[in-house]
């Protein structure tokens, strides 16, 4: 799914019926991630991305504008741990 589609799903998220839930799922999908994966990039614990997919948990329209914005615009640092490592030169 390209990002114009997920603007389009979320912008006529009540009008298509289209949960919240959903909306997350195609995030992931538009990155190719796991839900670890994901979950490392966004810096948020498993279980709660879990609970966001299966509908377990709500999510406020703010916080997935924050999170749609970041995915879409890819402007999250990588979280990669070894991005993070300084090389020390002997």
């Amino acid at each position: 799914m390209d990002r114009d589609e997920i603007i389009k799903s979320f912008e006529g998220n009540s009008e298509n019926n289209i949960s919240t839930s959903e909306l997350i799922k195609k995030l992931r999908a538009h990155k190719g991630m796991s839900r670890k994966e994901f979950c490392e990039y966004l810096g948020v614990p498993y279980r709660t991305l879990q609970d966001w997919e299966l509908g377990n948990r709500s999510m406020s329209d703010y916080m997935l504008r924050i999170m749609m914005y970041a995915v879409l615009l890819d402007v999250l640092p990588s979280r990669d741990v070894n991005d993070n490592k300084e090389s020390v030169k002997t």
